[in-house]
């Protein structure tokens, strides 16, 4: 009798860390999803930002430059280069620091695995 007892006790166990197993995967999913969503979206905006603001910097330039055509087109030219040049550098600079700042994936994840550990290190 203490045999079937045992085994029936071991059969739940392994249904239970099953279950656990199936719940943390399906997280984990989910978190997967989430994160390639809003990476997609993210990254359509950035392109869509860029483009247009690429293009209107262009068209930014050559009314300066047309502008000042007959007397400085030089310094015209060099004070735009300079400047887009500085814009792109603080950008770069800025684009670093927000993916060193960027939160962990899977962060939910993690916390309920340490979480199930922790109960079953008791």
């Amino acid at each position: 009798m203490s045999q079937e007892n045992l085994l029936s006790s071991i059969k739940n166990l392994a249904a239970t860390g099953a279950s656990i197993a199936q719940t943390r995967l399906e997280l984990l999913s989910v978190d997967v999803q989430i994160a390639r969503s809003k990476f997609i979206s993210l990254l359509v905006m950035i392109v869509s930002a860029l483009f247009f603001l690429f293009f209107g910097l262009v068209m930014l330039a050559l009314l300066i430059v047309i502008y000042s055509w007959e007397s400085d087109r030089l310094l015209a030219l060099s004070l735009l280069t300079a400047g887009f040049i500085s814009i792109g550098l603080v950008l770069t600079i800025m684009i670093k620091q927000s993916l060193r700042t960027m939160p962990k994936l899977f962060e939910a994840s993690i916390a309920e695995l340490a979480k199930d550990a922790k109960e079953l290190s008791r």
